[in-house]
């Protein structure tokens, strides 16, 4: 049952600006602007870098190993903080933050320009967070879309021993590494990270996989808002986590999204705490069309970019906003993750507790190795019910670390695009 205390928490969050709207107050914000010759400098979105040059987080003997140098060319598109600066790393470099325990979102900036003399197309290094090797012979370069601009990696690293955060760049041989931005910011313990159980979706009724915050690191793929527009980082729920749009995934017919009428504020509950998602995604939805016989034999897809041999956590966001669905059995429908069944006859009015409830459920997918295993496919069936239908609020993708802690995949091949991040983009509006 909705407490007193989280209905008004609740309605407070929906009635502040989006920007103020923070549900969770992050412990840890640091904002490091490589390769940047003064103190503080302030960015579009109203946050405050930090100069790396001789601070607190950087080594020493920096000057010995590493280089500050401006981008040769600034695109219009490209925000000056953090990326009209970089850091160029001739040879090992550490960063050591020190932070509170718990797991923390590291975010680095990255914007493959010429630097001085540094040709960006012969940049290859490695990057370490603690025991974690986050990226391996790395090519932000290669990593690019071709109509975008700058590229930023987000990863979820636990932090416990010391409280310490050490972040390795490590040049490739006859190489370079380079960061334009470092950021780090902490999030609730349990938000992706809580040792419960979780499906895992290979065929095997029953089995699950726990994830625990202890040893496991994760990388974001993708974080999208189904249905909706693109919410900024600055419009999160303190984490400042960006969320794209799906369209660029879906496979097939063009779905509509429909909106929830905003005068009847959403019912966050213990299970799914105000600060999961912001509201946006929630008051929106991608759903099949009106044509009840076509969706009937019909499914929603979409179709995702993965590496081979991993382990994937699939994050799924629901929120039942028709205001016909009045009882449980109305709007039900099946969940296929690969072409396997994730979830039967899901009714997400019953399983959340009515309508304007938000809840998400957690599934574990493999990425094998044959030649499937570089596709992540999402299938949404509905089944025969009152509202032959089903639909989906948001969704978000991430890697989970091998035995080894290594989370890295291989360079895309130069001659083809993958599906990029959600975090890859063209702000033309900057």
């Amino acid at each position: 049952m909705l407490t007193l205390t989280m209905f008004f928490i609740s309605l407070f969050h929906l009635l502040l600006p989006t920007t103020a709207t923070f549900a969770y107050n992050a412990t840890d914000i640091i904002l490091l602007d490589c390769g940047a010759p003064s103190n503080t400098r302030s960015t579009l979105d109203g946050r405050n870098w930090v100069a790396d040059i001789s601070s607190r987080y950087s080594p020493f003997n920096d000057q010995n190993s590493s280089i500050s140098s401006k981008a040769s060319h600034q695109y219009s598109s490209v925000p000056t903080v953090p990326y009209l600066s970089a850091l160029i790393i001739k040879s090992k470099f550490n960063y050591s933050f020190h932070v509170s325990p718990g797991p923390k979102f590291l975010r680095l900036y990255f914007y493959p320009e010429k630097y001085s003399t540094f040709n960006v197309a012969t940049s290859f290094f490695s990057v370490t967070a603690n025991s974690y090797t986050l990226l391996k012979n790395f090519s932000a370069h290669m990593h690019l879309m071709t109509n975008e601009d700058f590229l930023i990696k987000e990863f979820v690293v636990p932090v416990w021993d010391n409280e310490i955060l050490n972040v390795t760049f490590i040049p490739s041989s006859n190489s370079y590494a380079f960061i334009n931005g470092i950021e780090i910011v902490s999030m609730p313990s349990g938000l992706y990270l809580s040792g419960r159980e979780i499906p895992l979706v290979a065929g095997v009724v029953g089995k699950s996989f726990s994830l625990d915050n202890i040893t496991t690191s994760l990388e974001t793929l993708y974080r999208l808002n189904v249905g909706g527009i693109r919410i900024e980082n600055v419009k999160d729920t303190g984490m400042y986590r960006t969320w794209g749009q799906d369209e660029g995934y879906l496979v097939g017919s063009d779905w509509t999204s429909p909106l929830l009428n905003k005068s009847k504020p959403l019912q966050f509950t213990a299970s799914t705490p105000a600060y999961t998602a912001p509201e946006e995604v929630y008051t929106t939805s991608r759903m099949m069309s009106n044509d009840s016989s076509f969706n009937s034999k019909a499914s929603m897809t979409w179709k995702f970019s993965v590496d081979a041999g991993f382990y994937y956590l699939v994050r799924l966001h629901f929120c039942e906003l028709l205001k016909e669905v009045t009882g449980p059995g109305q709007h039900v429908f099946d969940i296929f993750i690969n072409n396997q069944t994730a979830e039967k006859c899901i009714d997400v009015f019953s399983m959340s507790g009515g309508n304007g409830f938000p809840m998400y459920i957690d599934y574990i997918v493999m990425a094998d190795n044959g030649m499937q295993g570089k596709d992540l496919w999402l299938a949404l069936h509905p089944q025969n019910a009152v509202y032959v239908d089903s639909f989906l609020n948001g969704l978000e993708i991430f890697k989970l670390n091998q035995s080894d802690g290594n989370l890295a995949g291989p360079n895309p091949d130069p001659i083809s695009s993958p599906a990029p991040p959600v975090w890859h983009q063209r702000d033309e509006e900057n």
